[in-house]
C-alpha cells in the first residue's frame, strides 16, 4: 500500500498554489479533511481504500461499476472485513436496498455510492481500458440526491456498532464549487461545495417542493478531496465523503428520505 500511495504523491505536482498533472493545471484541490474516525467495519481507513482503488480503477464506466470496485478494494485493504452488495433494509414498509455493507469483527459500516458524470472519452488503468462516460447533465438532481443518501444512512445507523458513508464521486466541477450566479437557485439549500456545512431542514424552492424536504439530524462540514486527474476536457474527478455516527434508538421525521 505504501508504494500506491508513493506513486500517487509523485504523480501530483504543485506550481504556484495550483495542481499539475503531467503537466496539465487543474483547479485548486481542497487539502483532505482529517482521517480521525474516517474507518470502513473499524477496519478499513477510507485514504486507504480510496488509493488502493485510485491505483485499480481510475475511472468507472458505472455506478454500479464503482460499488463492485470499492468492495474489492476495501477487502484488499482489510481482507478481514465481508463487503455485501444490495442488502435489503429490514424494518422498513417500502422495499430498501442498501449499496454495500462492509461487516468487521470491529463494526460495520453502511455505504451508499453516487457516481455523476460529465461526458468524458478516453482510455486509463493499468491494463489501458477504453471508457465513454455520458453526461448527467443534472447537478442539481445530484445534489438532492446525494444528500437523501445522507438521510437514509443516519436512518440505517440505528445500531451501536454500525456507522454510515454517503460516497460521491464525480467529474461535474459545479458540485464541488460554489455558486457562480448571484441569483439563488432552487437547490440553494442543498449545495455541497468545498466548504459548506449542512444541518437540520433543508427546502427545494423554498419549500415548494415538499416532497425534496430533508431534514439531517447531523450536521455535516464537506470536505472534497481529489480522486485522479486524466486527459482532456472535464477530466478531473474528485471525490466527497460524507460519515455518518451511529444513532440508536432514534425517531424517524416524517421528511428523512
Amino acid at each position: 500500500m505504501a508504494d500506491v500511495l508513493s506513486t500517487v504523491i509523485d504523480y501530483q505536482l504543485t506550481r504556484a498554489g495550483r495542481t499539475v498533472f503531467n503537466g496539465v493545471v487543474a483547479t485548486p484541490i481542497p487539502p483532505p479533511p482529517p482521517a480521525t474516525l474516517e474507518m470502513i467495519a473499524g477496519s478499513a481507513a477510507l485514504d486507504e481504500v480510496l488509493a488502493c482503488l485510485r491505483a485499480r480503477r481510475p475511472v468507472f464506466h458505472s455506478e454500479a461499476d464503482l460499488q463492485h470496485s470499492f468492495a474489492l478494494a476495501v477487502g484488499e485493504v482489510a481482507p478481514e472485513v465481508r463487503c455485501r452488495l444490495e442488502v435489503p433494509v429490514r424494518g422498513s414498509d417500502a422495499s430498501e436496498y442498501l449499496d454495500l455493507l462492509c461487516l468487521g469483527s470491529a463494526g460495520r459500516t453502511a455505504i451508499e455510492f453516487k457516481y455523476v458524470t460529465r461526458q468524458w472519452s478516453g482510455t486509463a488503468g493499468t491494463p489501458p481500458e477504453e471508457y465513454a462516460l455520458r453526461g448527467h447533465n443534472a447537478p442539481d438532481v445530484a445534489r438532492r440526491d446525494f444528500l437523501r443518501d445522507v438521510g437514509r444512512l443516519e436512518r440505517f445507523c440505528d445500531r451501536e456498532d454500525q456507522n454510515g458513508l454517503a460516497l460521491l464521486i464525480t467529474n461535474e466541477a459545479t458540485l464541488w464549487r460554489p455558486r457562480q450566479r448571484r441569483m439563488p437557485t432552487r437547490d440553494e439549500e442543498f449545495r455541497i461545495h468545498h466548504g459548506r456545512e449542512l444541518s437540520g431542514t433543508l427546502l427545494w424552492a423554498g419549500g415548494s417542493f415538499p416532497d425534496n424536504t430533508r431534514v439531517l439530524r447531523g450536521a455535516y462540514m464537506l470536505a472534497w478531496r481529489p480522486y485522479i486527474q486524466l486527459e482532456g476536457p472535464s477530466s478531473e474527478f474528485r471525490c466527497l465523503a460524507v460519515f455518518i455516527t451511529p444513532n440508536p434508538a432514534q425517531p424517524q421525521s416524517p421528511h428523512e428520505a
